[in-house]
C-alpha cells in the first residue's frame, strides 16, 4: 500500500534514496470558481486530457465529494471500484483508485465518494495525498466543489497553483472575485473565461472579456466559447480536447501549452458571421 507522504513545500524537489538524487515534483493546480454551474469540472476534464496529449503524467481528483460527474464527463462511470475516501481512509491503494483514461495512456482519474459528505474528508490527508501524487505526475489537477466551506478548503489543501473559471455573468463574477480574496497571491490564480457568446456580447447583452478582466484583473489563460458541441461531448464522455480541430478544441490545447511554460497568442473568441436570417432580421430592425 502506498503510504501518504507528508507535504512538502512546493517550491522544494522530493529526496530520494542515499545518493540523495532529488526528483523534481509535479504541479498542483486546483480548478475552482465559487459558483457551481460555470464548467469548473468540463474545464478540469478538457485540460487534464490537452495536457496528457502533450505527453504530460495527469492526475486528475474529484473533490466533489457526494456528487461526483468527473467520471461521466470522462466517460469512465463504469470503471470505478475504489474513490478518494478510500485511499484517505485506507482501505484501498492509490494503485486501486486510479483509473486509467480510455483515450490518454498519461491520464488518470481518483474519482470522488458519491454517498458521503465532505465534511468526512480530513484536510491534512488530502493535503498528504496530493503530495504523494506529486512525486509521481507531472500535474495533478483538482476539481474542486461549487461554494467557500469544507469541499472547497480540502479541493485548495494541496494545491500550490489556480485556476478560476468564470462566465460572463455579474454573478459569477462576483463569486470569483470573493474565491480570489480567499486564494490570496500565494495560489497565484489565473483566469479562464467559460462560455462567451460573441453575438450577445455584440448586441451588448453578455459580458465581453475585457468586462470581466477589467473586474478581475487577473492573467487569462483561455477563453472558451459557449459551443453546442462541448455539450455533445460532454454526454458521450470525450472531452472535447481530444480533437486537434476547431476552435474550441484549440482553445483548451492553447491553455493546456500556456500551462506548459509556452509563449502562445492571447486568447479570443471568433465571431461567427451572421446567418442570412440574422442579417434580415438586422436589415428589419433599421440595423439595430
Amino acid at each position: 500500500m502506498h503510504v501518504l507522504r507528508q507535504p512538502q513545500d512546493p517550491t522544494q524537489e522530493a529526496t530520494h534514496g542515499v545518493t540523495g538524487e532529488t526528483t523534481k515534483l509535479g504541479r498542483a493546480i486546483v480548478v475552482t470558481s465559487g459558483k457551481g454551474g460555470v464548467g469548473k469540472t468540463t474545464t478540469t476534464a478538457n485540460l487534464g486530457t490537452a495536457l496528457a496529449q502533450r505527453g504530460a503524467r495527469v492526475a486528475l481528483i474529484d473533490a466533489d465529494i457526494g456528487l461526483r460527474n468527473l467520471d461521466i464527463v470522462l466517460g469512465l462511470e463504469n470503471r470505478i471500484r475504489y474513490h478518494v475516501l478510500d485511499v484517505l481512509e485506507e482501505t484501498a491503494t492509490i494503485d486501486d483508485a486510479l483509473i486509467p483514461d480510455k483515450h490518454s495512456e498519461t491520464l488518470f482519474l481518483l474519482a470522488a465518494a458519491q454517498a458521503r459528505e465532505k465534511d468526512e474528508v480530513d484536510t491534512e490527508k488530502m493535503r498528504a495525498l496530493v503530495a504523494t501524487l506529486r512525486e509521481r505526475f507531472d500535474y495533478v489537477i483538482i476539481d474542486s466543489p461549487a461554494g467557500i466551506e469544507k469541499g472547497f478548503k480540502n479541493a485548495v489543501a494541496g494545491a500550490e497553483e489556480a485556476i478560476v473559471v468564470c462566465t460572463p455573468e455579474v454573478s459569477a463574477v462576483r463569486d470569483v472575485d470573493r474565491i480570489v480574496g480567499l486564494l490570496g497571491n500565494r495560489f497565484r490564480p489565473q483566469l479562464i473565461i467559460n462560455r462567451v457568446r460573441p453575438q450577445l456580447v455584440k448586441k451588448g447583452k453578455m459580458l465581453s472579456v475585457e468586462d470581466v478582466n477589467a473586474f478581475l484583473r487577473l492573467p487569462l489563460l483561455g477563453v472558451i466559447a459557449d459551443e453546442p458541441q462541448i455539450i455533445v461531448t460532454t454526454n458521450r464522455g470525450e472531452p472535447l480536447a481530444l480533437q486537434r480541430e476547431g476552435a474550441t478544441a484549440n482553445a483548451y490545447h492553447a491553455i493546456a501549452a500556456r500551462i506548459a511554460g509556452e509563449n502562445v497568442p492571447a486568447p479570443t473568441v471568433e465571431l461567427k458571421k451572421p446567418s442570412l436570417l440574422e442579417k434580415m432580421g438586422t436589415m428589419l430592425r433599421g440595423g439595430r
